[in-house]
């Protein structure tokens, strides 16, 4: 088998794994306090039919894309995992317009990990540093956006910071692509969701947006 084909083979496979495990680790999340009556239960929405197959293939298509892109890249290490983090925190913020903690702030000791682990084998250690002050940089940003102006969430700024980790590991054009597609993809997604009833003002989940402007950014910096 192509290299090239056994790297995205195996992205896919092991990001599809990883997203069918996901409704399990929703299902034991906390709810938030104040209670919400609105909020739709993290077991209940764990239990939607199909989800575990939703989540697995969307997962699997991410990291497929990635690594057909990337090919075999060390940095897949920690972007696999990524994928189907990320695809269960889209779903979350979709719906609830949460972004629970007990996903994301795991995700920082895990992103240090993956970030070493890669730049070991990559040899090049200041992948490390890299992917630090992206963290740092897309968290300010994100700060002073939740700090000056309104709709920003403070989830939002948590998960900013693994956002920028993984894009900083790319590089300073890749950190500004994918920081910068959040917004675009953001901009012209709000269009859809307000025609469809979604949202009813500029108010809406921005997560997703966050996450698959990472997808763009990631793969604008391979390919430019």
């Amino acid at each position: 088998m192509d290299v090239q084909v056994a790297v995205v083979v195996s992205a896919a496979v092991v990001a599809a794994l990883l997203g069918w495990l996901m409704p399990r680790w929703v299902a034991r999340l906390p709810e938030p306090e104040p209670i919400d009556a609105e909020k739709t239960p993290y077991p209940e929405l764990a239990a939607t039919p199909g989800l575990t197959v939703r989540y697995a293939v969307a997962a699997a298509v991410v990291a497929g894309v990635l690594a057909a892109v990337l090919g075999p890249d060390a940095r897949l290490l920690f972007l696999v995992p990524l994928s189907a983090l990320g695809v269960a925190l889209a779903q979350i913020d979709f719906r609830t317009r949460l972004l629970p903690k007990r996903l994301v702030l795991p995700a920082y000791p895990a992103m240090l990990v993956g970030l070493a682990l890669a730049a070991v084998l990559r040899g090049e250690l200041e992948l490390i540093t890299g992917g630090l002050l992206g963290g740092v940089i897309a968290w300010a940003i994100y700060w002073l956006l939740w700090r000056f102006t309104p709709g920003m969430g403070f989830g939002d700024v948590r998960l900013s910071g693994i956002v920028g980790m993984a894009l900083g590991a790319f590089g300073w054009h890749t950190l500004g692509y994918g920081l910068y597609a959040a917004f675009v993809v953001g901009a012209l997604g709000w269009i859809p969701l307000r025609l469809m009833g979604f949202t009813k003002d500029r108010h809406f989940a921005f997560g997703p947006f966050m996450l698959l402007g990472a997808v763009v950014g990631i793969c604008l910096g391979a390919l430019t």
